[in-house]
Protein backbone atom coordinates (compact mmCIF):
# COMPACT_ATOMS: atom_id res chain seq x y z
CA UNK A 1 0.00 0.00 0.00
CA UNK A 2 1.39 3.56 -0.92
CA UNK A 3 1.48 5.60 2.25
CA UNK A 4 2.18 8.27 0.58
CA UNK A 5 -0.42 11.71 0.95
CA UNK A 6 -1.89 12.66 -2.52
CA UNK A 7 -2.36 16.49 -3.46
CA UNK A 8 -5.12 17.82 -3.60
CA UNK A 9 -6.39 18.51 -6.76
CA UNK A 10 -6.66 22.17 -8.00
CA UNK A 11 -10.23 23.75 -9.01
CA UNK A 12 -10.35 25.12 -12.60
CA UNK A 13 -10.09 29.00 -12.97
CA UNK A 14 -13.17 30.48 -13.65
CA UNK A 15 -12.62 33.93 -15.97
CA UNK A 16 -14.12 36.86 -14.55
CA UNK A 17 -16.52 38.78 -16.86
CA UNK A 18 -15.17 42.32 -17.19
CA UNK A 19 -17.34 45.92 -16.74
CA UNK A 20 -17.61 46.22 -20.85
CA UNK A 21 -19.35 42.68 -20.83
CA UNK A 22 -21.96 44.06 -17.92
CA UNK A 23 -22.70 47.62 -19.14
CA UNK A 24 -23.28 46.03 -23.04
CA UNK A 25 -26.21 43.57 -21.67
CA UNK A 26 -27.53 46.18 -19.74
CA UNK A 27 -27.53 48.32 -22.79
CA UNK A 28 -28.76 45.70 -25.06
CA UNK A 29 -31.60 44.37 -22.96
CA UNK A 30 -32.71 48.44 -22.75
CA UNK A 31 -32.92 48.48 -26.40
CA UNK A 32 -34.97 45.51 -26.91
CA UNK A 33 -37.20 46.48 -24.10
CA UNK A 34 -37.67 49.84 -25.41
CA UNK A 35 -38.57 48.25 -28.78
CA UNK A 36 -41.24 45.92 -27.55
CA UNK A 37 -42.42 48.56 -25.75
CA UNK A 38 -42.97 50.89 -28.19
CA UNK A 39 -43.93 47.87 -30.75
CA UNK A 40 -46.96 47.14 -28.27
CA UNK A 41 -47.77 50.41 -26.69
CA UNK A 42 -50.76 52.35 -28.24
CA UNK A 43 -49.26 55.58 -29.12
CA UNK A 44 -51.66 57.93 -27.61
CA UNK A 45 -50.66 56.39 -24.47
CA UNK A 46 -46.84 58.21 -24.55
CA UNK A 47 -45.99 61.40 -24.19
CA UNK A 48 -44.83 62.83 -27.59
CA UNK A 49 -41.20 63.14 -26.49
CA UNK A 50 -40.68 59.69 -25.21
CA UNK A 51 -41.97 58.40 -28.86
CA UNK A 52 -39.71 60.45 -30.24
CA UNK A 53 -36.91 59.57 -28.02
CA UNK A 54 -37.57 55.88 -28.96
CA UNK A 55 -38.43 56.45 -32.88
CA UNK A 56 -34.75 58.37 -32.84
CA UNK A 57 -33.11 55.35 -30.64
CA UNK A 58 -34.20 53.01 -33.16
CA UNK A 59 -33.09 54.75 -36.23
CA UNK A 60 -30.72 57.66 -35.66
CA UNK A 61 -29.80 58.28 -38.98
CA UNK A 62 -33.20 59.34 -40.31
CA UNK A 63 -33.88 63.07 -39.69
CA UNK A 64 -37.37 64.23 -39.64
CA UNK A 65 -37.62 66.85 -42.81
CA UNK A 66 -40.33 68.88 -42.98
CA UNK A 67 -42.10 68.60 -46.41
CA UNK A 68 -44.18 71.95 -45.95
CA UNK A 69 -40.85 74.23 -46.40
CA UNK A 70 -40.52 75.54 -50.01
CA UNK A 71 -39.11 78.45 -51.08
CA UNK A 72 -40.27 79.85 -54.00
CA UNK A 73 -38.16 80.26 -56.98
CA UNK A 74 -37.87 84.14 -58.16
CA UNK A 75 -38.70 84.53 -61.73
CA UNK A 76 -35.60 85.29 -64.09
CA UNK A 77 -36.89 85.80 -66.88
CA UNK A 78 -38.91 88.72 -68.08
CA UNK A 79 -42.30 87.98 -68.70
CA UNK A 80 -44.71 89.86 -71.50
CA UNK A 81 -48.35 89.59 -71.60
CA UNK A 82 -50.08 90.36 -75.36
CA UNK A 83 -53.23 91.19 -75.83
CA UNK A 84 -54.58 89.60 -79.60
CA UNK A 85 -57.16 92.56 -79.29
CA UNK A 86 -61.40 91.53 -79.67
CA UNK A 87 -59.63 87.71 -79.94
CA UNK A 88 -62.37 85.14 -78.34
CA UNK A 89 -64.85 87.80 -78.17
CA UNK A 90 -65.93 89.61 -81.19
CA UNK A 91 -64.59 90.29 -84.55
CA UNK A 92 -63.85 94.16 -83.37
CA UNK A 93 -64.11 96.47 -86.74
CA UNK A 94 -65.49 94.47 -89.72
CA UNK A 95 -64.17 96.11 -93.45
CA UNK A 96 -67.00 95.83 -96.59
CA UNK A 97 -64.26 92.85 -98.12
CA UNK A 98 -64.93 90.50 -94.67
CA UNK A 99 -61.44 91.50 -93.23
CA UNK A 100 -61.82 91.74 -89.57
CA UNK A 101 -59.86 93.86 -86.79
CA UNK A 102 -59.34 90.63 -84.96
CA UNK A 103 -57.56 88.72 -87.55
CA UNK A 104 -55.09 91.85 -87.99
CA UNK A 105 -54.60 91.45 -84.41
CA UNK A 106 -53.77 88.01 -83.39
CA UNK A 107 -51.29 87.92 -86.15
CA UNK A 108 -48.88 90.57 -85.07
CA UNK A 109 -49.46 89.46 -81.92
CA UNK A 110 -48.56 85.87 -83.09
CA UNK A 111 -45.35 87.54 -84.11
CA UNK A 112 -44.37 89.74 -81.17
CA UNK A 113 -44.89 86.57 -79.24
CA UNK A 114 -42.40 84.46 -81.49
CA UNK A 115 -39.99 87.59 -81.69
CA UNK A 116 -39.78 87.36 -77.71
CA UNK A 117 -39.57 84.33 -77.15
CA UNK A 118 -36.72 83.45 -79.62
CA UNK A 119 -35.20 86.25 -77.44
CA UNK A 120 -35.02 84.44 -74.67
CA UNK A 121 -38.38 85.81 -73.29
CA UNK A 122 -41.68 84.17 -71.65
CA UNK A 123 -44.38 85.48 -73.40
CA UNK A 124 -48.32 85.04 -73.17
CA UNK A 125 -50.49 85.81 -75.79
CA UNK A 126 -53.95 86.58 -73.82
CA UNK A 127 -57.85 87.08 -75.31
CA UNK A 128 -59.29 90.75 -74.90
CA UNK A 129 -61.30 89.43 -71.76
CA UNK A 130 -58.88 86.67 -70.58
CA UNK A 131 -59.52 84.96 -66.99
CA UNK A 132 -55.86 85.57 -66.41
CA UNK A 133 -55.61 89.32 -66.71
CA UNK A 134 -57.39 89.37 -63.37
CA UNK A 135 -53.90 89.98 -60.87
CA UNK A 136 -52.05 89.24 -63.93
CA UNK A 137 -48.39 90.12 -63.46
CA UNK A 138 -45.89 90.46 -66.03
CA UNK A 139 -42.95 93.03 -66.57
CA UNK A 140 -45.09 94.58 -69.58
CA UNK A 141 -48.39 94.24 -71.14
CA UNK A 142 -49.26 95.10 -74.66
CA UNK A 143 -52.54 95.18 -76.17
CA UNK A 144 -53.03 95.30 -80.10
CA UNK A 145 -55.83 96.55 -81.68
CA UNK A 146 -56.61 98.08 -85.31
CA UNK A 147 -58.60 101.60 -86.04
CA UNK A 148 -61.72 101.61 -88.21
CA UNK A 149 -61.94 100.22 -91.74
CA UNK A 150 -64.50 103.39 -92.47
CA UNK A 151 -62.70 106.14 -94.64
CA UNK A 152 -62.52 109.60 -92.80
CA UNK A 153 -60.54 111.87 -94.40
CA UNK A 154 -56.96 112.07 -95.81
CA UNK A 155 -55.10 112.26 -92.27
CA UNK A 156 -56.97 109.03 -90.74
CA UNK A 157 -53.69 107.21 -91.14
CA UNK A 158 -50.88 106.06 -88.82
CA UNK A 159 -50.60 104.78 -85.19
CA UNK A 160 -51.86 105.17 -81.80
CA UNK A 161 -50.02 104.55 -78.35
CA UNK A 162 -51.47 105.02 -74.76
CA UNK A 163 -51.28 103.63 -71.17
CA UNK A 164 -53.97 104.38 -68.41
CA UNK A 165 -55.41 107.41 -67.28
CA UNK A 166 -54.72 106.85 -64.15
CA UNK A 167 -51.40 105.10 -63.41
CA UNK A 168 -49.77 104.36 -60.10
CA UNK A 169 -46.47 104.68 -61.72
CA UNK A 170 -46.26 107.49 -64.38
CA UNK A 171 -42.89 107.08 -65.21
CA UNK A 172 -43.11 103.90 -65.80
CA UNK A 173 -45.83 104.19 -68.12
CA UNK A 174 -44.42 106.74 -69.81
CA UNK A 175 -41.30 105.12 -70.92
CA UNK A 176 -42.97 102.39 -72.26
CA UNK A 177 -45.34 104.30 -74.66
CA UNK A 178 -42.41 106.44 -75.41
CA UNK A 179 -40.33 103.65 -76.41
CA UNK A 180 -43.17 101.83 -78.76
CA UNK A 181 -44.03 105.27 -80.14
CA UNK A 182 -40.32 105.48 -80.90
CA UNK A 183 -39.19 102.08 -82.40
CA UNK A 184 -42.54 101.47 -83.95
CA UNK A 185 -42.39 104.73 -86.25
CA UNK A 186 -38.59 103.84 -87.15
CA UNK A 187 -39.09 100.44 -87.73
CA UNK A 188 -42.63 100.64 -90.03
CA UNK A 189 -42.01 104.29 -91.05
CA UNK A 190 -45.57 105.18 -89.89
CA UNK A 191 -46.41 108.44 -88.42
CA UNK A 192 -48.22 108.43 -84.71
CA UNK A 193 -52.12 109.50 -85.11
CA UNK A 194 -52.52 111.95 -82.02
CA UNK A 195 -56.31 111.12 -81.50
CA UNK A 196 -56.30 109.35 -78.65
CA UNK A 197 -59.32 108.22 -77.52
CA UNK A 198 -61.43 107.37 -74.13
CA UNK A 199 -61.27 103.82 -75.11
CA UNK A 200 -57.33 103.50 -75.21
CA UNK A 201 -56.89 105.29 -72.02
CA UNK A 202 -59.85 103.75 -69.93
CA UNK A 203 -58.97 100.37 -71.38
CA UNK A 204 -60.80 97.62 -69.38
CA UNK A 205 -57.84 95.43 -69.30
CA UNK A 206 -56.29 98.48 -67.27
CA UNK A 207 -57.94 98.08 -64.47
CA UNK A 208 -57.86 94.19 -64.33
CA UNK A 209 -53.87 93.48 -64.25
CA UNK A 210 -51.32 93.62 -61.26
CA UNK A 211 -50.79 97.44 -60.49
CA UNK A 212 -46.67 96.63 -60.88
CA UNK A 213 -47.65 95.45 -64.32
CA UNK A 214 -46.96 98.35 -66.73
CA UNK A 215 -49.42 98.54 -69.58
CA UNK A 216 -50.08 99.86 -72.94
CA UNK A 217 -52.59 99.57 -76.25
CA UNK A 218 -51.41 100.23 -79.47
CA UNK A 219 -53.71 101.02 -82.49
CA UNK A 220 -50.96 99.51 -85.06
CA UNK A 221 -52.58 101.54 -88.08
CA UNK A 222 -55.98 102.42 -89.68
CA UNK A 223 -57.45 99.69 -91.37
CA UNK A 224 -58.38 101.97 -94.26
CA UNK A 225 -55.42 103.59 -95.71
CA UNK A 226 -53.06 101.84 -93.63
CA UNK A 227 -54.76 98.24 -95.09
CA UNK A 228 -51.97 97.39 -97.43
CA UNK A 229 -49.21 97.26 -94.70
CA UNK A 230 -51.67 95.83 -91.99
CA UNK A 231 -52.29 92.89 -94.11
CA UNK A 232 -49.02 92.31 -96.07
CA UNK A 233 -46.49 92.80 -93.21
CA UNK A 234 -47.88 91.83 -90.01
CA UNK A 235 -44.81 90.72 -89.15
CA UNK A 236 -43.17 94.24 -89.76
CA UNK A 237 -45.68 95.91 -87.44
CA UNK A 238 -44.64 92.83 -84.63
CA UNK A 239 -40.58 93.95 -85.25
CA UNK A 240 -41.94 97.54 -84.35
CA UNK A 241 -44.00 96.70 -81.21
CA UNK A 242 -41.21 94.21 -79.90
CA UNK A 243 -38.61 96.75 -80.41
CA UNK A 244 -40.39 99.22 -78.52
CA UNK A 245 -40.91 96.48 -75.35
CA UNK A 246 -37.04 95.53 -75.66
CA UNK A 247 -36.55 99.64 -75.20
CA UNK A 248 -38.38 99.41 -71.96
CA UNK A 249 -36.70 96.59 -70.68
CA UNK A 250 -33.65 97.39 -71.37
CA UNK A 251 -33.87 100.73 -70.24
CA UNK A 252 -32.72 102.28 -73.65
CA UNK A 253 -32.39 105.81 -74.40
CA UNK A 254 -35.41 107.32 -75.32
CA UNK A 255 -36.93 111.08 -75.83
CA UNK A 256 -40.16 110.10 -73.93
CA UNK A 257 -41.62 113.75 -74.88
CA UNK A 258 -41.82 112.11 -78.56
Amino acid sequence: MDTTASSPKSAPKTRSKGTFYYLFSVIGVAFIVATLFTAWSDPGLLPNVLIDSFTLGIAPGITPTPSDLVTPTPRTTPLIGIVAGHSGNDSGAVCPDGLTEASVNAKVAAFVQQYLVDKGYDADILEEFDPRLSGYNADVLISIHADSCDYINDQASGFKVSSALANPYPDRAARLTGCLRNRYAQVTGMQAHNSITIDMTSYHAFAEIDKETTAAIIEVGFLNLDKEKLTKQPDLLAQGITSGILCYLNNEPIDISQ
